[in-house]
């Protein structure tokens, strides 16, 4: 194993930065992305170098807001510039909303697809190009069982916007596959502790259509919380995620998993994912497209 040099999106919190730091602490040189690193998560920058320093490893925060092409270019560009190479792109950036799908304007919904879907081709588009050059490279996409597993109500957009990333990300595995670049889809379950997605979710604009909703499923929210939360096994760590991360970066190439699940409470994405993923294995085999399933290794 190689030390490698890694970009991760949405590093200020929750899964993205314990992922960085377990890659740093891995022996990686980590670049977690975030907005706002001199206004709101200059918190998250100065934790990131005092980690980095405590724990003599290589982590720097960079400014990286995915829902700015200029800002993922300038990103890309800097780590270029300063390290002559990425290895690893780690989408993890990502915005969860609660609340009635009817009471989301289209504009709140696109919102949303941006962060989750768009953000990521943001940073395709800067980061590719240089791992296409150079024939490797890995491709993390940081997804959720929701796109396949149990669906509660009241978190639409939020479960959409992560099934078409889901989607963008199986079609780009295969096109990326003869240029020597990888992809894994890791997915998480609901962990309702040890990240900030619920806390820091967004609510609908349409209060007037919420109420109308409460009347009949009034605290359903709460209660979605709750029942996600007593589903979970009592020593369910989310830091589990960002060690299956560090497992799929270090495995070697052309040996990594296309789908990782980590999912305590078992909402039944993994068993409908393998039925997925091996319709598609069967697929580009019918059509004489199998060397697709796996990046090709010089």
């Amino acid at each position: 194993m190689s030390d490698k040099v890694i970009v991760i999106t949405g590093a200020s919190s929750g899964f993205g930065a314990l992922t960085a730091r377990a890659l740093a602490r891995a022996g990686h040189t980590v670049y977690a992305g975030m907005r706002q690193t001199t206004g709101r998560n200059a918190p998250a920058v100065a934790a990131a170098h005092d980690h980095a320093k405590e724990h003599d490893v290589d982590l720097r925060a960079i400014e990286l807001d995915v829902a700015c092409q200029r800002s993922a270019d300038a990103a890309i560009a800097g780590i270029l510039d300063k390290q002559g190479r990425l290895d690893v792109v780690v989408h993890n950036a990502g915005h969860m909303v609660t609340g009635p799908a009817e009471a989301f304007t289209p504009d709140e919904l696109a919102q949303v697809y941006d962060t989750n879907v768009l953000g990521a081709q943001r940073v395709n588009r800067a980061a590719l190009p240089g791992l296409r050059a150079r024939g490797r490279g890995l491709v993390v996409w940081v997804g959720s069982s929701s796109t396949r597993g149990g669906t509660p109500p009241y978190l639409a957009p939020y479960f959409a916007a992560k099934a078409a990333m889901d989607a963008l990300a199986v079609s780009y595995a295969a096109e990326l596959a003869r240029f020597g670049i990888g992809t894994t889809i890791v997915v998480p379950g609901a962990f309702t502790s040890g990240t900030n997605h619920f806390a820091n979710g967004g609510r609908p604009a349409d209060s007037a259509t919420v109420a109308a909703y409460e009347e009949r499923y009034a605290g359903l929210m709460d209660q979605v919380g709750a029942r996600l939360a007593a589903l979970a096994p009592p020593d369910a760590d989310v830091a589990a995620v960002a060690d299956a991360i560090v497992d799929v970066v270090q495995a070697p190439a052309g040996e990594r998993p296309f789908r990782v699940h980590i999912d305590p409470s078992d909402d039944g994405s993994e068993e409908v994912s393998a039925v997925a993923d091996r319709i598609r294995e069967r697929f580009l085999k019918r059509i004489g497209l199998e060397d697709l399933l796996r990046p090709t290794v010089s």
